[in-house]
């Protein structure tokens, strides 16, 4: 069976993007490896997007749990 092809980790995404930028930034790359540089890197970017997003949900809904424990416990004491 194929073996699935891990997705990095968003700081390792975010180094590889960086090498490939640097790369392309140095113009030695051909018209191939360029557009297949920038693939990988658009694949990255979402990727990355994708784990911030994640987060931000994550972070939206501890604070909206610690908000809501927090009005909770308010009003036990309000009584």
């Amino acid at each position: 069976m194929p073996r699935k092809k891990k997705t990095p980790d968003f700081e390792t995404a975010i180094e590889e993007l960086e090498k490939l930028v640097t790369r392309m930034e140095s113009g030695q790359l051909s018209l191939e490896e360029s557009m297949q540089t920038f693939e990988r890197g658009a694949a990255l970017s979402q990727q990355c997007q994708q784990a911030l997003d994640t987060a931000e949900q994550r972070i939206r809904i501890l604070t909206e749990k610690a908000d809501t424990a927090a009005t909770k416990a308010y009003d036990a004491d309000a009584s």
